[in-house]
């Protein structure tokens, strides 16, 4: 039920203004978001490449229905690839994208055009772009959109969200070679028509997707921070023959590092979804959404401890 109200107020104006005045809040955003500008998100980029991790990087924001500001977000990612370009970082740090900040509800050729200008930028680096998934409305326009992108750059990764219930399919269709899906639960408010609603539900779908995934010729990447999917994946690697570089762990900035250390100290290739900007309410708050140590992080900084 909190999850849900959280994920209601992430659309709410009212509750952007009064979360956002909060003197307290920036303590806690800091703690998920890795800063507001270019040189802020480099400099945390570089930490934990450092670290012997590897990153993506989101300039936030979402729902453009303006073209001035898509095509302002389309240069922001290009601004900070062109800063990341003499780190020679090459794929150790690629970007996400949404393509709803980039046009995507002004119509799909301008999404697509922005993308492509994105994904250029990040080839000059040698490196690569995966489009966030967004509600379910947007899904079939950013499939149609990432078909477009493979054409020149086949590496274009793509999220897909467990707890809807097409996304058994998406998977399928998707874990082909060379094909690069990041499979996450999913953080929007959705209807019981089209998403699971329990936990229970949603983590048994993304065993199914994630089973569906490893057992392909695709590039699993698999985003969790929980240690019984972790040990899922480990079975599954294992029963498909799958070494420790056909696969990849991605967590979010500013959760679980622990788990993040321990597991790049094994081998494994970890990405750290690294969010970056001053848009970064709708990410906050579905961050709090998702789990409850969030909140408890949440309410303890307001209280002063």
């Amino acid at each position: 039920m909190l999850g849900q109200l959280l994920l209601a107020g992430s659309r709410s104006s009212l509750v952007r203004r009064s979360v956002s005045g909060l003197p307290l809040t920036r303590k806690v955003v800091d703690r998920f978001v890795a800063g507001e500008s270019v040189a802020e998100a480099s400099a945390a980029v570089q930490r934990l490449v450092d670290g012997g991790l590897t990153v993506t990087i989101d300039h936030l924001g979402e729902e453009t229905r303006d073209a001035g500001a898509a095509a302002a977000t389309a240069k922001a990612y290009i601004t900070l690839l062109e800063e990341l370009r003499p780190l020679a970082l090459g794929a150790r740090a690629e970007v996400s994208v949404k393509l709803s900040a980039v046009g995507q509800e002004l119509g799909d050729s301008m999404a697509l055009d922005h993308a492509r200008e994105i994904c250029e930028a990040a080839a000059l680096n040698g490196s690569m772009v995966t489009l966030d998934m967004e509600d379910h409305t947007t899904v079939d326009s950013t499939l149609g959109i990432l078909r477009s992108l493979r054409e020149d750059f086949p590496s274009t990764g793509v999220a897909i969200q467990s707890y809807l219930f097409r996304s058994e399919a998406d998977c399928r269709d998707l874990a082909t070679a060379g094909s690069r899906v990041r499979l996450v639960k999913g953080a929007y408010r959705e209807p019981a028509s089209v998403a699971h609603q329990s936990k229970a539900e949603v983590d048994k779908a993304y065993v199914r997707c994630l089973r569906t995934l490893m057992a392909g010729k695709g590039y699993p990447m698999v985003a969790t921070h929980d240690d019984r999917l972790i040990a899922i994946t480990e079975l599954l690697a294992d029963r498909f023959s799958r070494s420790v570089g056909d696969y990849e762990y991605q967590m979010l900035y500013g959760i679980r590092t622990d788990k993040q250390e321990a597991l790049a100290g094994a081998g494994h290739t970890v990405r750290v979804y690294v969010p970056y900007g001053d848009d970064w309410y709708g990410y906050f708050m579905r961050r709090l959404a998702e789990r409850p140590a969030n909140v408890a992080f949440f309410l303890r900084a307001l209280g002063g401890k």
